[in-house]
């Protein structure tokens, strides 16, 4: 049986939070996704190149066959032929149409009580991506309208009659997520990569042969059951960016941890832990390799620099749930009215339990101060 709940925040907040437990075969989950995404953010299937399209079907087919069920169950769900190639049938929104991070990964020989843990938060604009285009291009954002870009995320809990059972966290697409765990311990979640030197796109950029940046977790949490699985997951695949960069920090439940990235000339990095703890913001850590050689801070640099120093600084010797907890809190963006951007959300992976606990910015407080939701826990076994 299917459910849906809100978890978090409402009607007068800045976030509603929605938990959609869905059971079944993957085709029958796709179904459901999609149906999510039609009643809840009008979606309908968009017009795409058909060769690239068939393309994307067939890669789907052959590499990644929860997801090409999925979207097969989302073509019955929407009474639309599957055998269609000028549809594009992935991309489910949360929101109706018209960012930094940091995370660090505990193995378990630096936890207080030997369990490994993920902690990451997510930092976003409060803005809505029309305003978010108006402020870019000179224009008024107040004027722009829609809904915050994160104010409408959903956990999706899967648990499919073949194959890993998983929870996970989206910001905007069902069928993608930007952090999540499986019942095997994997836990993977998504930073942007480049944010001091990225530039934006001349021309929009649509789907892709391959996997986008919010597809990476949901296929590595879909296929893999440790780091090993998923360095040769990752290395196998064929990925794009859709103007945005970005990076992972992939754990299980054995205390392995990396983070994976892409570099110039589409080179691919694989980065550990020499022992200890394992922090990444938002630069490409393969090209800044030591800490003490980070640069200052611009104003496009959102902090990354002085956030990794910080996650480095806190993350010696022992560190406790509670003190990892601390440590994300202090790299935290502040609540300062003018400038648009909060921590949205906070989670804490337990690859141990199968865990995934999150509190959820709710809007400003008094005095500076951001109002967050007590924490939830989601679990990721059957």
């Amino acid at each position: 049986m299917n459910e849906l709940s809100i978890v978090a925040g409402g009607r007068d907040d800045f976030m509603t939070v929605r938990h959609l437990v869905v059971r079944g075969d993957h085709t029958s989950i796709g179904a459901v996704l999609a149906e999510e995404a039609r009643d809840g953010a009008g979606w309908v299937p968009t017009k795409i190149d058909p060769v690239i399209n068939r393309a994307r079907w067939t890669w789907f087919e052959r590499n990644w066959p929860q997801q090409y069920a999925r979207i097969s169950g989302a073509a019955r769900a929407l009474g639309v032929d599957p055998d269609d190639d000028r549809l594009c049938l992935d991309g489910m929104p949360t929101l109706p149409s018209g960012s930094g991070c940091s995370a660090v990964w505990c193995p378990p020989e630096m936890a207080a009580d030997g369990r490994g843990r993920v902690a990451r938060n997510y930092d976003l604009f409060t803005l809505s991506e029309q305003a978010l285009v108006a402020m870019a291009t000179g224009g008024d954002p107040a004027a722009a309208g829609g809904l915050p870009m994160a104010s409408r995320p959903y956990v999706v809990t899967m648990y499919p009659d073949d194959g890993l059972a998983s929870t996970a966290l989206t910001m905007s697409e069902l069928d993608g997520c930007t952090e999540g765990i499986n019942e095997a311990g994997l836990s993977v979640v998504l930073l942007l990569a480049e944010v001091a030197d990225n530039e934006p796109p001349t021309m929009p950029i649509g789907p892709q042969v391959g996997l986008n940046v919010t597809q990476v977790p949901r296929f590595l949490l879909d296929t893999c059951e440790n780091v090993e699985q998923a360095k040769q997951a990752l290395l196998g695949a064929k990925h794009y960016n859709q103007g945005v960069p970005c990076h992972y920090l992939v754990a299980d439940a054995s205390g392995k941890a990396f983070v994976w990235e892409r570099g110039r000339a589409d080179t691919e990095h694989i980065l550990t832990a020499a022992g200890g703890a394992l922090c990444a913001t938002n630069h490409l850590l393969h090209a800044y390799p030591d800490v003490d050689d980070l640069p200052p801070d611009t104003e496009q640099s959102f902090h990354t620099y002085a956030r990794a120093r910080t996650l480095a600084k806190h993350t010696t010797g022992q560190l406790s749930a509670h003190t990892l907890r601390d440590t994300l809190d202090a790299v935290a963006m502040r609540a300062v009215p003018e400038e648009p951007w909060r921590t949205m959300w906070r989670s804490v992976f337990d690859v141990a339990d199968r865990t995934m606990t999150t509190r959820f910015y709710l809007g400003d407080g008094e005095y500076g101060t951001a109002r967050y939701s007590a924490e939830v826990t989601f679990g990721a076994t059957r």
